[in-house]
């Protein structure tokens, strides 16, 4: 008898389908059909969840679709079977990654997963939570299998994970494709976009709330989820952020601009003229682009992965490129001047993160914190017993991810919305003793609560009481905007005044206690704020002139000029600079290109022998 209640069920939900009537399709309480704007999609029932896997966000960015914004899908007719994941991403999978899915590999990738409760109370609409994965724009996918969102499901959040294009695929210019217009470079992040639409357009047919949409990342997707923060065309398409190893003073990789060299690194499309003259083609017109696209998949993309980034960097733009539009500025830079949108926030780290971004000396890694030296000496190093390549490290992460993540919850309290700041440090019981701090992107199965699926067997008790408080936070936040809930220690918002964070210890606990790295995170903010020297658009320093105030040595000796009138830079509107070190005169050229941006050309200087005049 129960048999056949459900296969009436069913029949009544494919009759209410086939006239289009969506809202309904969503009364249905084990219904494994909905209809969004492209056409009918079947998923599968599991229990109490139920997962559509492998739909189509955007059409396959194929053939004359190759860096191109991404495309609308072409709709289909009967019902697509959503049983499977899509393909990943083209990419180079790392041996021994934990986050490397096996699935099938293309270029044909731009595909999302939906989980959500098997039985919906008629007219319920559910808080969405949207995934996008790290791997630092070259590796991931989201089907990862601890990935899966059936754990939020089952608390009352819809999960939603996403592809986007990676590498060459994701993030590449060259005159060619500027020349043919069009959005340009950022090709990554055009993808995000467009699945944030596609949630906004198509959610409500599994149940979800387009009004209660919360973004969240980690590593390159945490970065992701600062610079949807701060675009203005994602504005209105989340509701809630969260943060996880993201940063927030800068994009963690090295970001190029479009067709001006930055610093030692030459521009996007230099980068892609490399790349170009590395398989062959050296055309940089309409010949030479449909060169680049009619190459295979695999070529494109080539070695490419996280663990040969840096020596591909002369033919790889590197990550999100400052073209103008998508791209504007670094994150710091934005927020700065207020382009954030004021949502709630959770932001964190892991504690032993990821060092993406370091110091200027690895031997003399203290000169970054220069009056502060001595003091930074003291709270890394009280012993003097720590090697310059460790201490290297650990001021490379707090400067990548630990103060960044509180410079974002910093600035978003200013911006009038609340933030949750945390520290996850906490491994694994198989892990240890080997593992002693958390690293990067281990909070993962955590936060999905899907143990098994990453530790196997060896997950213990205590790892299973952790995933189950780290996922509900979450969870709480997806659902109300606030991570705290019945059962769970408090966690108290973010407060500029103390800089307290919950911490996720060793022992398995959730507790809100002061930063113990507060003092240092104090030294790398006030370093980090001195660098911000401008905010805007590129300075016009014509007409102006620099003196020298002090001059600090490699071997930390200080010297200060009797008279400072004699060391002067004078910037012209041509362009030019006239220098006087002393007795010597110069000329030389420079040029702002954008906020913190002031490169000087080569300089002609005379070499006259000077009394000493320095004290």
């Amino acid at each position: 008898m129960q048999r056949n209640r459900v296969q009436t069920i069913a029949a009544i939900a494919l009759t209410i389908i086939s006239t289009g009537w969506t809202q309904v399709v969503t009364a249905q309480t084990t219904s494994k059909t909905v209809k969004i704007d492209a056409g009918a999609l079947e998923g599968v029932v599991s229990g109490d969840v139920r997962a559509f896997k492998g739909i189509p966000y955007a059409a396959p960015p194929v053939g004359n679709l190759r860096w191109r914004s991404p495309q609308p899908v072409t709709p289909w007719k009967g019902i697509r079977k959503a049983v499977k994941y899509g393909n990943d991403c083209v990419q180079l999978p790392i041996p021994g990654d934990a986050g490397a899915s096996g699935s099938t590999r293309s270029e044909d990738c731009l595909y999302l997963n939906v989980w959500t409760p098997a039985n919906l109370k008629p007219g319920e609409k559910l808080p969405v939570m949207v995934w996008i994965h790290g791997g630092g724009f070259l590796n991931g996918a989201a089907s990862v299998p601890f990935f899966n969102g059936s754990q939020f499901a089952r608390q009352g959040v819809i999960l939603v994970g996403i592809n986007y294009r990676l590498g060459h695929m994701g993030f590449f210019a060259h005159p060619a494709l500027t020349a043919a217009g069009g959005a340009l470079a950022n090709y990554a992040l055009m993808d995000q976009l467009a699945a944030l639409r596609w949630v906004q357009q198509n959610i409500d047919a599994f149940g979800g709330d387009p009004n209660q949409v919360t973004i969240a990342g980690e590593s390159a997707g945490g970065i992701s989820v600062v610079h949807l923060l701060t675009w203005p065309a994602a504005k209105g398409l989340f509701h809630r952020a969260a943060v996880l190893s993201g940063g927030g003073r800068n994009y963690l990789v090295p970001s190029r601009q479009l067709n001006q060299a930055t610093g030692p690194l030459p521009s996007a499309e230099e980068a892609g003229l490399a790349f170009a003259k590395s398989v062959g083609i050296t055309d940089t017109g309409a010949a030479g682009l449909r060169a680049l696209r009619a190459l295979p998949a695999e070529k494109v993309n080539g070695k490419m992965s996280m663990a040969s980034l840096f020596p591909l960097l002369p033919t790889y733009a590197g990550g999100p490129v400052r073209e103008g539009d998508i791209v504007t500025a670094q994150p710091e830079e934005n927020i700065l001047r207020g382009n954030l949108a004021p949502v709630p926030l959770i932001i964190g780290t892991t504690g032993s993160d990821l060092p993406a971004v370091f110091p200027p000396d690895k031997t003399r890694p203290f000169d970054f914190f220069g009056t502060d030296r001595d003091r930074a000496r003291q709270l890394y190093n009280p012993t003097g017993k720590l090697k310059p390549d460790i201490l290297y490290a650990l001021i490379g992460v707090d400067m990548s991810m630990h103060e960044p993540a509180r410079f974002v919850a910093r600035q978003m309290t200013r911006q009038g919305a609340p933030a949750w700041l945390y520290r996850f440090d906490y491994v694994a019981d198989s892990q240890r003793p080997k593992v002693t701090s958390a690293p990067h992107a281990s909070e993962l199965s955590f936060l999905f609560n899907q143990m098994q699926a990453r530790y196997g067997k060896n997950v213990t008790a205590r790892d299973q009481t952790v995933a189950k408080t780290f996922h509900q936070y979450f969870v709480n936040f997806a659902k109300q905007g606030n991570p705290n809930g019945a059962g769970l220690p408090t966690w108290q918002s973010f407060d500029p005044k103390k800089f307290d964070i919950m911490l996720f210890n060793m022992g398995g606990q959730a507790q809100q206690q002061p930063d113990p790295w507060g003092d240092r995170l104090a030294l790398v903010e006030r370093a980090m704020d001195a660098r911000v020297a401008f905010v805007g658009e590129p300075v016009n320093l014509a007409g102006t002139s620099w003196q020298l105030v002090k001059f600090q040595g490699g071997d930390d000796s200080t010297l200060t000029p009797d008279n400072r009138t004699k060391y002067t830079i004078a910037f012209n509107a041509d362009g030019s600079i006239n220098v006087r070190f002393d007795c010597n005169r110069g000329r030389g050229t420079w040029q702002s290109s954008g906020p913190n941006q002031l490169q000087f050309g080569p300089l002609a200087l005379t070499r006259a022998l000077c009394p000493p005049r320095f004290t």
